[in-house]
């Protein structure tokens, strides 16, 4: 999101950039909503991100989380920095005055410059849950004998996603709808850009949202997505292991057809259609162009990995670029 920002400043004045952030990772802990995705845009852009641990606030002590630790409130495995739990705090109690998570993001980025617009999602509660293995589990009526659940951040921060997954659970799902921020932002855009986020966990728990595949579908712009998979391998984030428990191969035209193309796929759960007019894959992945244009989408292979400021820049320019040459075509 970075390097988007910094190509629009550079380039495309009078752009404006909206980003609708998954919140399938929040969660209530010690009364408090955390919204981790929503927070790591907030810090990083606002340049509050703690660059060497790669999470949390700059400068961050982390004095109350041991004492919530030692009255057992909190797990050892999910520590909240004390400048982090101020915004937790604040967010809890705006919530608890009746605003939507929107209206509190709205409040908290208009501490910083960000140089773009925040929009949750969904303004409701859509928890991500892990089913996974344990023989020693009765079930219940969601869940077979044999399969328990574990909240998303327990798998993920405490576990490394090293336990395989079954299935992933989103609680809520069914009556959650898209945030009017993502609905506008979608409807009124040029180009929409599928970030190389998780395409499960992520990106996937966003467009599972009920009516928001089919409001990427209606958009007038441009849709661009850009591999999340070089050479085989995750960046980062163990999309990998998310990869395995849908069948998707971790193979970058794999996940260019997960996403399918935007004229073709119809996707029998949703009724939606596919995603994508357009691809990026890294130039090691440049063999699987025809793969990606055989399932009805164009590719381009380009520098992927984003190495500081400038690469990634770089990035938003070949997909931006990618994306309005796609619209000028008749």
């Amino acid at each position: 999101m970075r390097g988007v920002r910094e190509e629009v400043r550079r380039h495309r004045p009078g752009a404006s950039v909206d980003v609708i952030v998954n919140t399938g990772d929040d969660w209530w802990l010690a009364g408090l909503r955390i919204t981790p995705d929503l927070d790591s845009m907030l810090y990083t852009l606002s340049g509050q991100n703690d660059e060497q641990r790669g999470w949390g606030r700059v400068g961050e002590s982390e004095r109350v989380s041991g004492e919530l630790q030692a009255y057992g409130v909190t797990p050892p495995w999910f520590t909240l920095g004390d400048l982090d739990l101020g915004t937790h705090i604040a967010r809890s109690a705006w919530l608890r005055d009746g605003l939507t998570p929107s209206e509190v993001v709205r409040r908290l980025q208009q501490r910083w410059e960000l140089g773009v617009t925040l929009h949750p999602a969904t303004d409701d509660e859509v928890d991500t849950h892990v089913v996974i293995a344990d023989p020693e589990a009765a079930g219940d009526d969601e869940l077979a004998s044999g399969e328990r659940e574990l909240h998303f951040q327990e798998w993920w921060t405490r576990h490394r996603a090293s336990i395989p997954a079954l299935r992933f659970h989103q609680h809520g799902l069914h009556r959650a709808i898209p945030s009017v921020g993502a609905l506008d932002a979608l409807l009124g855009a040029d180009v929409v850009l599928v970030a190389p986020s998780n395409p499960v966990v992520s990106i996937g728990t966003i467009l599972s949202i009920p009516g928001m595949a089919q409001a990427v579908t209606a958009s007038p712009g441009t849709v661009v997505g850009v591999s999340p998979i070089i050479a085989g391998a995750a960046v980062r984030g163990m999309a990998d292991a998310c990869l395995q428990a849908i069948g998707v191969a971790t193979d970058a035209a794999a996940v260019a057809r997960h996403y399918g193309a935007r004229s073709r796929v119809v996707h029998a759960e949703s009724g939606a259609r596919g995603l994508l007019d357009g691809w990026l894959l890294a130039e090691e992945d440049a063999a699987a162009l025809a793969d990606v244009e055989d399932a009805g989408i164009e590719a381009r292979a380009v520098p992927l990995l984003m190495r500081d400021l400038d690469t990634a820049a770089d990035l938003a320019r070949d997909a931006l670029d990618f994306a309005l040459e796609l619209r000028r075509r008749p």
